[in-house]
Formats: structure tokens, sequence, C-alpha cells
């Protein structure tokens, strides 16, 4: 009987990353867990696919648009669940006991939230993502969602949108999506860059304007 579970993994010029995500998944394929890896590529210019495909990685090509590449990669899988990482995600140590468990129930899940850098700013930010994703059941798609194709499927699949799209997925699971043990690191670039809490500031009024309907390509522009 083959694996079941398909990794996903959306990349755009992500060579300085990417090699400690798929470390992370190494536990997922020595457990006989995953079935395969599908790097979804939206037309990177550094080692991006390189790395992709000496790990083996199934890679698909087309447009830079992350609902496109995850919807375009989706389609590629071949498992009966799904697990979209971003490119900046790093799994925590007994994941795949942690996703077997979930499978087991049958249910979507997605991870708790933590930065790969530390500090009082990190935190408030986090602990805001994880309230945000247990009130609302509105994680955002750098906590990785673990889902059924079944539940894929009957969502409709991820938007062809350049942002959002993950909170979309999320409003179409709705109450059934359930927060699983453990937390993902992922990169704080844009954070440290922008500054913590400005950022942190646009990503919520980003997700208000959507919530109200705001068209997710001016929200790209925005982001």
């Amino acid at each position: 009987m083959r694996a079941e579970l398909s990794v996903v993994i959306p990349t755009f010029n992500a060579a300085a990353v990417l090699p400690a995500a798929l470390a992370s998944l190494m536990e997922g394929v020595e457990a006989g867990l995953i079935r395969e890896l599908i790097v979804t590529d939206g037309g990177s210019v550094d080692a991006s696919v390189f790395i992709a495909e000496e790990v083996g990685a199934i890679v698909v090509a087309g447009p830079a648009s992350r609902g496109g590449q995850l919807r375009r990669g989706a389609a590629a899988a071949g498992g009966a669940w799904l697990l979209f990482l971003h490119a900046d995600t790093i799994l925590p140590e007994g994941w795949s006991a942690t996703v077997q468990a979930q499978i087991a129930r049958g249910r979507p899940g997605y991870f708790g939230l933590r930065f790969d850098r530390g500090g009082g700013a990190a935190w408030l930010v986090a602990g805001w993502a994880n309230l945000r994703s247990r009130l609302f059941s509105l994680p955002y798609g750098d906590q990785g969602l673990l889902i059924s194709r079944a539940d894929y499927d009957a969502a409709g699949g991820y938007a062809d949108i350049p942002l959002m799209e993950d909170v979309a997925m999320a409003r179409r699971l709705g109450r059934r999506l359930t927060r699983m043990p453990g937390f993902v690191h992922t990169g704080a670039e844009r954070y440290a860059r922008d500054g913590w809490l400005r950022r942190g500031a646009r990503n919520l009024s980003l997700l208000i304007c959507y919530l109200c309907g705001a068209d997710p390509e001016a929200l790209k522009r925005r982001y």
C-alpha cells in the first residue's frame, strides 16, 4: 500500500529557505508517510527548482500566484491527504505522528505558529495568529494545512488568486479545521524588514478588507 500523504510547497526564488523546509520533511519519509513531494514553482530565477529536483520532488511550473501555484500542485498530487507548506516553514519534531493521528480523525488541521527569530514583537504577532486561528478557524498558509483530497475537492480547491487564498480555503472548511499539537517555525524576513507591528497591522488590515469583499488583486499591490 502506497503512502497517503502528498506534500505541496509553492516556491518563488526560495533557494535560501527551501533546504531547511525540505530537511524537516525527512521524518515523514523515514516514517513511510510521504507519498510524494510536489514543488510548484512560479518562475524562480534562483536555484529553487534545482534544489527541488535534487531531492526527487515533482516540479510543476506556472505563473507566480500563490493560489494558482497551490491549485496546480494539488492537481498533480496523488495522495488521499495533502499537506500544504510554505517554502520557509519548518515542521516541528514529531510532526509525522501528529499528522498520522489527524488523518485517523479524518479532519483537516493546522499547526500553531512561531517565527524563526525571537523577541517580544515576534511573540505578540505569533500570539495573535494563534488566537485568530482558534477563535475564527482562520489559520494562514504559513501554519501548514493538512486536508484530505475529499475535503479539498468539496471545498472547490484553492482559488487562483495572488493573496488570501489560505483564508478563502479556511472559510470553506469552517469549524471542521482543528489545531494540531506543535508549532511550525516560519520565516520572519518581511516582518524584520518592514517592522513587526507595522507588518502585523498591515496584514490585519488586508484581512479585514478581504473579508469585507475587497479584490485580492488590489490587496496584493498593498502587500
